[in-house]
Parts: structure tokens; C-alpha cells; sequence
């Protein structure tokens, strides 16, 4: 979808139509931007961005809190278009899924023209665009489906991958985070075609296991699966305060809330898992986790926060002021039991925004 929060929104408030929108916290908060219609874009106003700083890229900007009731109607709404092609539906994000339809429910050879269908019903359904990449593997897709947004559509056939990959600058690579993109970067890997250019002993030596990965995408190629049964990996909350805590017993009671939150969240799903992490972000924003595995599987709130309170006391916080706590738990037995993934998919984003865009004054 293309910029999906911000374009509901737009969609549902004729007033911030043509308007630059940033979906997230106040301007004057820590919290972060969730979405900004392509009016904000225009500005550098991007996701993630703090809204302190969005506000400063583009004062007369609107700032709307996130209503998830309405993102999550919209994604039900899509989603139940994808079904009507295919089984074999992998979602990413409340608004984005591979789709193989390979073979498919309408018997139809052509994916361009399934995409092109699913792009024209989404319109009539919701009154919103979206924008495909059509492809042989889920990387070339993924990153075409950016290539002509808004409402566009990117084709690349099997005998063009390689070339298309090779002229992309290689922070258009899916999957090459910021701190990965410095390092290939500083290595002399400026585009696919620099990356093509490296052995597999030196990507391996350099970037470890991703190093395979990277040296298949670069080659256009990626066997990895349509998987329309993903586990989840983990499920957590975190905060960021609306004034950096130094007192340590403000910070435990505020590890308290998320602790409750949590455990809270894992009944409601019935999950456990043996793995909490605690993150902690400094007033200079360096941050560090601490984790610890046990035998049994938890969900509980005494034994989340007594882990967390432990974990808490092998950092700096108290010593150094603090700006975020998050906890998590991972290492789940198995996948709830009678929720989908796009159910847990959507779950997990919604709480996701939801926490880290939501300052915590101290209590």
C-alpha cells in the first residue's frame, strides 16, 4: 500500500487531503513517525524519523495519532483480495505481503495481470492505491514493488534480474540495514555490480552467514519460499520517556508497566517463551541489550519482571540517565494456537508503533 497510514487518514479526513500528514507521536514528544503522506515525504519527513525533528523539516505539517482500528479494517479488507488468488500469501507488515500465484485460483498465466487486478480492486474497495513488484523470487519483487510508487507497477523477468540488481545502489537492498550499508560502503560495494564482483570467501569473511545471501541476491537469485505459515520470533513493548530517567526506582517501575504489558499480551495470545531481553537506551543514544534463557517457558508477569529487574542491574542505568527501556520474550515452543499469521502479523505492528510512539511520563 502506498503510504498507508497516512493515506487512511487522508482518505477518512477530506481536510488532510493534499496536506503533508505525519502519522505518529506530537510534535513535541519523543515519540517517532509511523507514516508521512508523499506530500511529507517531499519535505525528507520519513518513518522512524523523531517528530521533534519532522516538525522541524515541515512546521505546517499535520501530526495525527495512529487510530490501528482503521489500519487493521483496511488490511482485513486487502487481505481477503489477496485470498481470492491465491493460498500462498506471505504477510511482511499490516500492508504488504508476497503473493505466489504460480498457480492460482483464477487460473490466470499472467502474474503482471493478477497484480494489475488486485491493484484495481483494492481502488474500488478501500479508495486507496497500491503498488506492486512482479518478479521470479521474493527479493527482485520486493524491491520492484518500491520502484513506481505511488500506485505503479515493476516487471522484471527472469532474463533481466541480474541486470536490474546490478545497477541498484546498494541501499536499495532489501535487507541491508544502515550499519551494513556503511561497511559494504566503506568496503568499495557501492551498487549490485560492485557486490557481484566480490567472492564468496570475502562477503563470507566480512558479513558471516549473510554473506551467502548476499552473493545469491547479487547473481539475481533467491530460493527462499513464498512461507504462509510464518512462527512469530518474538513479542515485546518498549517506551521512550518524555524525560530522560536517571532514578532507579522510577526506571523499575516503569520496567514494571512493560512487564505487565507483556505478560499481559503473551496470556491474551497463549504463547510462552524461555528467552527475555531487556533494551536499554542511554540519554546518548547508545543502546545495549541483556538477555537470559531459562528451561521452562514463561508468560507470566512475576517472572518476566524479575528477570527484567536482573537483567536491568547488569547495565549502566542509574549510573548513566536513560532514555528507553523495551523487554521482549522469544524462543517460542511453537505458534499460538488458532491465530493466523496475518493475525499475528498485525498484532505484533500494532504493538510495535503503539509502544515505541507512546512517551511514558515518569510515574
Amino acid at each position: 500500500m502506498d503510504a498507508f497510514f497516512a493515506s487512511v487518514e487522508q482518505r477518512d479526513n477530506p481536510a488532510l487531503q493534499k496536506r503533508p500528514v505525519v502519522v505518529g507521536g506530537k510534535p513535541d514528544s519523543r515519540g517517532v513517525v509511523a507514516a508521512a503522506s508523499y506530500e511529507a515525504r517531499q519535505y525528507g519527513i520519513h518513518s522512524a524519523m523523531p517528530c521533534s525533528q519532522a516538525y522541524r523539516k515541515c512546521p505546517q505539517a499535520v501530526f495525527v495519532k495512529p487510530r490501528f482500528s482503521a489500519y487493521r479494517e483496511v488490511s482485513q479488507q486487502i487481505h481477503a483480495i489477496f485470498a481470492q488468488y491465491t493460498d500462498l500469501i506471505e504477510p511482511l507488515s499490516l500492508d504488504e505481503a508476497y503473493l505466489d500465484v504460480t498457480e492460482n485460483k483464477v487460473n490466470n498465466p499472467s502474474a503482471t495481470r493478477i497484480a494489475q487486478a488486485i491493484r484495481q480492486q483494492i481502488k474500488q474497495k478501500t479508495g486507496l492505491t497500491a503498488s506492486a513488484g512482479v518478479s521470479y523470487n521474493k527479493f527482485i519483487a520486493k524491491i520492484a514493488s518500491d520502484i513506481n510508487k505511488p500506485d505503479g507497477i515493476k516487471v522484471v523477468l527472469p532474463e533481466e534480474g541480474e541486470a536490474f540488481v546490478a545497477q541498484l545502489s546498494i541501499g536499495r537492498f532489501y535487507g541491508v540495514g544502515q550499519a551494513t550499508e556503511r561497511k559494504m560502503r566503506a568496503l568499495g560495494i557501492e551498487n549490485g555490480a560492485h557486490l557481484k564482483e566480490k567472492s564468496l570467501d570475502f562477503l563470507l569473511q566480512n558479513f558471516g552467514k549473510a554473506g551467502s545471501f548476499y552473493y545469491q541476491i547479487a547473481r539475481g537469485l533467491d530460493k527462499r519460499e513464498v512461507n504462509a505459515f510464518r512462527e512469530r520470533k518474538s513479542l515485546g513493548s518498549e517506551t521512550t520517556f518524555i524525560n530522560d530517567l536517571s532514578d532507579m526506582d522510577e526506571l523499575l517501575k516503569q520496567m514494571s508497566s512493560l512487564a505487565k504489558e507483556v505478560s499481559d499480551d503473551l496470556l491474551k495470545k497463549k504463547i510462552k517463551g524461555k528467552t527475555i531481553t531487556l533494551k536499554v537506551k542511554y540519554d546518548d543514544f547508545v543502546q545495549v541489550t541483556r538477555s537470559k534463557t531459562i528451561e521452562r517457558k514463561i508468560n507470566d508477569y512475576d517472572t518476566i519482571y524479575s528477570l527484567c529487574r536482573m537483567l536491568l542491574m547488569k547495565t549502566d542505568a542509574g549510573q548513566r540517565k536513560v532514555r528507553l527501556l523495551g523487554i521482549s520474550l522469544s524462543s517460542f515452543a511453537e505458534p499460538s494456537q488458532g491465530a493466523g499469521v496475518e493475525n499475528l502479523v498485525m498484532q505484533q505492528l500494532e504493538l510495535d508503533l503503539l509502544h515505541t510512539n507512546k512517551p511514558r511520563a515518569p510515574l
